[in-house]
Order: structure tokens, then C-alpha cells, then sequence
């Protein structure tokens, strides 16, 4: 027995919603229709407030089945109602309370009140917000690509993981779907509302003729009765329909909002005091108006200007607040610094500047918020993050940053350099957003032309206003601190075979030794040194190959111990038995789209391969690269826009010094051989570069 109860709590809201529509058929009590209407009036008010305090819309994301189960709700205690009206002309306390406190005796009155708050439901706020749940609707599917290629982005900038990317991506689509369910949920409030008016009819028309055929006294006397019953039935319904379309409105014309209704109107409303001013000396100026109530236009205008002096004296506060503790924040690092001449006496001292850090970035003054934590900035949380997923990727830590200001720069310009020499530099707009086309961009919105500092790509800095717009038009978005981390980035992978120092090898080695002491003291110092281990690591991650696993590298080397002068040759070697990760790392759905490599050339380049005692080299006359570099260029250009890497595939015996012959006029493809694809994986060749079309102009 005990059982059941509890299977029967739990699931209550079933037994409610078969509750809900069998009430349509069978007749309720008095006592229980005046309980359900109250509780109607009760959950729409629940629903309202519970729109107000919520920052997203998914926060309430069952809030379409929640409006069609109220809709529901209140047809059913409709037509409950309407059958006690037409019936006994008595429908409950509360229907009865509701008539006779707005009618006061007036049935005329009583019932052009009631007209009134049904059509401002229906035409103002049930309509508004049925065109605004379509308008949304529409705006949030065609913003879904958009979102998506920025999602991509981030992820591969490292800027989230795999997890938080599935998250993100999930959103998008509640939120797509949301705005859709809300599209077809209003309809129901509409309904509701036209039903309402129906239902009214019925009740006022039906009951007189049922009480004129049933004798229930004179016109007048009938009239009155049924109309009480039909204007506080009417209004019983309608409350709670006017409270659900005015939640429905709210949590459809929230789009920009990032905080709850309650904070947002706070922070905005007392963010301008001068309007406040303004609109308290409009309303003691009216005062003048013949007619117009003096006293209340003077209390209220100088309630306004009163509440404005208040928060302009706050807003002045806090400012000199903040001045004071950033004062005195400077005044204790100064306090901190010795003076130059007695800190350089000490030898030691000066040592200290011959230091170069492995990395560096320099910030103009307008970007300091953004690196600054103290001043909400979260530049520094996104090199963290960066760096942990760098990691797991190649197999790579990558080195402290040093981060300062730089006063001779551009307030808007940051400097990146690598070991004390300046790599790259980029403009950011702060309080601007990056807007790219992604392709399908239906309408060109007004901003600042620039070139996307990662990946030289046209775009637009727009301002905040315009984000709204521009997300609708098709522009991908991406904000300043995104801007700043995918350009670092960028550079982080160009440089990390320069980044990796003897000392980052020596580190990896200890750590495989915690696991695998074995192949670390069988091969270092036996076999090769720290150094030349380090060389090998460096010319995989120059061409975009996870160094993780270590143990595997170490017994590769080993294996191949008779042709170690040659870092290139053991190199190759390496790659080959890295033909997982490296399948893994540049297939796409195990699939590999490439560019093969014609066997006239591969010859050719074979024949030009000298050797000497430092390993191998490619002697090839200056005319025959330039015609193999044409025709490579000539090639990729082809595919360039169709796919994202282009993948060029040789012979194991060719592959390094095809690269070698190619990387200087065209740095941006990857070159595999057939030994360094897994065997499950898939070729498709889309491209073949040979020498028999004649050569395009010189590179």
C-alpha cells in the first residue's frame, strides 16, 4: 500500500494533467471549481515572477508545454464554469466575489470593463508577442551556422575542450528549439483569448434565453444574474490569461539580456541620473498648465530630481573610490621597486637583464582590462586553458608568458615575441566585436574594415550596438580577448618546435621514466643525447605532429640506431611508426582527401638527393623547383576553397625533401607519405601534381 502512495506522489503531475481534461466532461463541484481557479490564478502568477528573476529563456526551457498545459487548464475550468452558468446561473464564491467587486452594480459597466481587458489581451499583448516569438524564431535558425563555425574556432584554437564545444553546440540547439516551440505556443494563447470572448458570449446570450424560457423572473432581474456570472467567470479566466501572455511576452523580448529582469532594469534605469533630472524639470514645468494638479506634478518632479542628485553623488563616489585604491595599489608597487642605481650596484642584478624570456606579449594601454583579472579580465584563464589543451593535443607544455604594458605602442595594439624577438602584432578594438563573413552573409552592416590578425582574413569591427544585427545577418562574432587568444594561439603552434628547449625534453623524459624506466635509460645517453632527442621532437612539431607519445619515439630511435647521423632520415622513420596519430590528426572521419605527387617529379627529386657526412641534401637546379613549386601552386589552388588542409601525399623516400623544396614559397600544406597512413583509413585523390602542363609564370 505504501507503495502506491508514493508512485502516486511522484507522479502527481500525470494524475493533474488527466485530471485537467477528464474536468471538461464531468461536472466539478462548487467548492473544487472555486479551488481550481484559484490555483490557476496562483500558477500564472508563479509563472510570471519566475520570468522576471531568469537570465536565459533555457533557464525555464519547458516554458511551451507549461503555456499549452495552462491553456488547457483554463478551457477546462471554462467550460466547467459556463455548464454551473447555464445551468444554475451559480458558478462558485470566487466567480460570484470577482462579478459582483467589478460590476459595482453596474452590469453595463461591469461588462465593458471586461471587453476592455480582454482586448487589450488579445490585441496587444497576445499579438506582440506572437509576432515577436515568430521574428525570433526565424532570426535564431538563421544565426545557427554562424554560432556553430564560431564554436568550431574556439575549439580549434584550444580556447574550450571537446566537452564544453558539445555543450555550447547543445545550447544552440535548445535555444533553436525553444524559439520555435515558443513560435507555435502562442498560438495557443491566442486561441485562449478568442475563446474567451466565444465563451463570454455563450454564457450572457445562453443564459438570458435559458432564464427567460425557464421563467426565472423578469429581464431585468435575469439579465443582472447571468451577466454577474459572465463578467466574474470572464475575469477569472482572463487574469490568468493576461498574467501567462505578459510571462510570454517577457521571456520572448529578452533576447539581450545577461542578467534577471529585476537586476537589469536596476543597473540600467540608474545608469543615466541625468534623465531622471531631465524628466523631473519636465514634470515642475507642468505645473504651469492650466488645469493640470499642481501638487501631484511637483511631488513627483521633485521626487525625480531628488533620486537623480542621489545617484549622480553615488556614481561620483564610486568613481573616486576606485581612483583612491588603484592610487594606492600604485603607490605600494612603487614603494616595492628599489632605486635604479643602488639595485644595479649589485652584479648580479644586471645578470638578470641578459635574461630572454621564451615568450612575451606586450599590451597597449587600452588592453590592459582584458589581461588584467582584478579588472575582470580573462586573457590570462584563456592562456591556462589554452596550454592545458596544447598538452593533451602535442604533447607539448608550452612556456610561462611574460605579459606587459608598453606605453610606446598603440593603445590598441598588443606585440608578441618569441625569445626577445617580435613575431607578430595585432590592433583590437575593445569594445567592438570582430565580425566575419562566413558566407552567408544576407545584408552588410556599417564597421570598421580591418584583416582578422590570425588567419589574415577581410573583417569588420562593429560595435556592441550592432551585435544583435549583425548575428542575425550571418556574421560570425567573435569578441576582442577571442580575437587576441586565437592570433596567440596561432603563433603558440607556428613556434613550437622553436619553444622546445633541452630542459622541456629532460622534464618529458622524467615523466616517462615514472612509467617506462626502461626505454629511457636503454637509449639516453646510450644511444643519443638530451640534444639530439630534442632535434628529432623539433622537426615533428614544425610539421604539426603530436609528440605524446614519447616511448614510442625513444624505441623508433633505438631501432634505428645505424643511420642516426641523418636527424632527417630518423625523423621519417619516427613518423612512420607515429602512422596512428598522425592518421588520426589529419583524417576526417578516417578519411584523407589529397593531392598526389606525380611519379615524374618523385624521380626527379630522388635523383637530385646527394649525400654527405652530415646526412643527405637535394641539389636540384633553380629552374626545375620553380617549375615544381608552379605546378604545386597551381594545383592546390584548385582545392584550396574546397577543403580545409591540403594534404600533398608522396613516397615514404621523397616526402622530407619534397617538403624542404616546397616550404619556403608555400608553408601552409601538409606533406604525409603512404608509410605514415594507418591502413583503415581511406584515400581519395582529388588532385595530381605533374610537370605536363606548361608552367605558369615565375614565384
Amino acid at each position: 500500500m505504501g507503495d502506491i502512495v508514493r508512485k502516486l506522489l511522484s507522479n502527481s503531475f500525470v494524475l493533474f494533467v488527466i485530471f485537467i481534461v477528464i474536468a471538461i466532461i464531468i461536472p466539478l463541484p462548487s467548492w473544487l471549481l472555486d479551488f481550481m481557479i484559484l490555483l490557476n490564478i496562483s500558477l500564472s502568477l508563479i509563472i510570471l515572477v519566475m520570468t522576471m528573476f531568469i537570465k536565459e529563456a533555457l533557464e525555464f526551457s519547458v516554458f511551451p508545454t507549461v503555456l499549452l498545459l495552462t491553456t488547457v487548464l483554463r478551457l477546462s475550468l471554462n467550460v466547467s464554469t459556463t455548464r454551473g452558468i447555464l445551468s444554475s446561473g451559480y458558478a462558485g464564491e470566487v466567480i460570484s466575489a470577482f462579478g459582483n467587486f467589478v460590476m459595482g452594480g453596474d452590469a453595463i459597466v461591469g461588462f465593458l470593463i471586461f471587453i476592455i481587458i480582454v482586448l487589450v489581451n488579445f490585441i496587444v499583448i497576445t499579438k506582440g508577442s506572437e509576432r515577436v516569438s515568430e521574428v525570433a524564431a526565424r532570426f535564431t535558425l538563421d544565426a545557427m551556422p554562424g554560432k556553430q563555425m564560431a564554436i568550431d574556432a574556439d575549439l580549434n584554437a584550444g580556447i574550450i575542450n571537446e566537452e564544453q564545444a558539445k555543450k555550447r553546440r547543445s545550447n544552440i540547439q535548445r535555444e533553436a528549439d525553444f524559439y520555435g516551440s515558443m513560435d507555435g505556443a502562442t498560438k495557443f494563447v491566442k486561441g485562449d483569448a478568442i475563446m474567451s470572448i466565444v465563451t463570454t458570449l455563450v454564457n450572457l446570450i445562453g443564459g438570458v434565453i435559458i432564464g427567460m424560457v425557464r421563467g426565472g423572473g423578469d429581464f431585468n432581474t435575469i439579465l443582472n444574474t447571468y451577466s454577474l456570472a459572465t463578467v466574474g467567470d470572464g475575469l477569472c479566466s482572463q487574469i490568468p490569461a493576461l498574467l501567462i501572455s505578459v510571462a510570454t511576452g517577457m521571456i520572448v523580448t529578452r533576447a539581450a539580456s545577461e542578467d534577471s529582469l529585476i537586476n537589469d532594469l536596476k543597473s540600467q534605469f540608474t545608469a543615466q541620473p541625468f534623465v531622471l533630472m531631465i524628466a523631473g524639470i519636465v514634470m515642475v514645468v507642468m505645473m504651469v498648465i492650466p488645469g493640470f494638479p499642481t501638487v501631484v506634478c511637483l511631488v513627483l518632479g521633485v521626487l525625480l530630481i531628488l533620486a537623480a542628485f542621489l545617484l549622480n553623488r553615488n556614481k561620483k563616489k564610486m568613481a573616486e573610490l576606485e581612483l583612491a585604491q588603484r592610487k594606492k595599489a600604485e603607490e605600494k608597487e612603487m614603494e616595492k621597486l628599489p632605486a635604479d642605481n643602488d639595485y644595479y650596484r649589485d652584479i648580479d642584478n644586471v645578470f638578470k637583464l641578459l635574461n630572454v624570456e621564451p615568450i612575451e606579449m606586450e599590451f597597449g594601454y587600452s588592453l590592459l582590462r582584458l589581461v588584467d583579472e582584478k579588472s575582470g579580465g580573462n586573457f590570462i584563464e584563456r592562456v591556462v586553458i589554452f596550454r592545458k589543451q596544447f598538452a593533451l593535443d602535442m604533447g607539448m607544455v608550452i612556456p610561462s608568458v611574460r605579459m606587459t604594458d608598453n606605453p610606446e605602442i598603440n593603445p590598441n595594439m598588443y606585440i608578441i615575441k618569441i625569445k626577445g624577438e617580435e613575431v607578430a602584432r595585432g590592433e583590437i578594438l575593445v569594445d567592438h566585436y570582430l565580425a566575419l563573413d562566413s558566407g552567408d552573409v544576407t545584408q552588410q552592416i556599417e564597421g570598421i574594415d580591418t584583416v582578422e590578425p590570425a588567419f589574415g582574413l577581410p573583417a569588420k569591427w562593429i560595435s556592441e550596438d550592432k551585435k544583435i544585427m549583425a548575428d542575425v545577418a550571418g556574421y560570425t562574432l567573435i569578441d576582442p580577448v577571442s580575437v587576441m587568444i586565437t592570433h596567440w594561439s596561432e603563433i603558440m603552434k607556428r613556434y613550437a618546435h622553436e619553444l622546445l628547449s633541452r630542459q622541456d625534453v629532460s622534464t618529458m623524459l622524467d615523466n616517462v621514466k615514472k612509467t617506462n624506466p626502461i626505454v629511457v635509460d636503454d637509449i639516453i645517453p646510450k644511444v643519443i643525447s638530451v640534444g639530439y632527442l630534442q632535434k628529432i621532437l623539433a622537426n615533428l612539431l614544425k610539421e604539426g605532429i603530436p609528440i605524446r607519445d614519447l616511448e614510442t619515439i625513444l624505441e623508433t630511435i633505438g631501432d634505428h640506431s645505424n643511420v642516426l647521423k641523418d636527424t632527417d632520415i630518423i625523423t621519417e622513420y619516427v613518423r612512420q611508426s607515429l602512422k596512428r596519430t598522425i592518421t588520426h590528426r589529419f583524417a576526417e572521419a578516417n578519411s584523407l582527401r589529397v593531392i598526389t605527387l606525380d611519379t615524374q617529379i618523385e624521380d626527379l627529386i630522388v635523383s637530385s638527393v646527394k649525400k654527405s657526412d652530415q646526412g643527405s641534401y637535394l641539389a636540384m637546379p633553380p629552374d626545375m623547383i620553380q617549375r615544381i613549386v608552379t605546378a604545386s601552386n597551381r594545383e592546390i589552388d584548385k582545392i584550396k576553397d574546397v577543403i580545409p588542409t591540403v594534404i600533398v601525399l608522396t613516397s615514404p623516400v621523397v616526402r622530407i625533401y619534397y617538403k624542404k623544396l616546397t616550404e619556403q614559397f608555400i608553408p601552409n600544406i601538409t606533406v604525409l607519405s603512404y608509410s605514415e597512413i594507418d591502413s583503415t583509413a581511406q584515400i581519395q585523390a582529388i588532385g595530381n601534381i605533374s610537370l605536363n602542363i606548361a608552367a605558369a609564370p615565375a614565384v
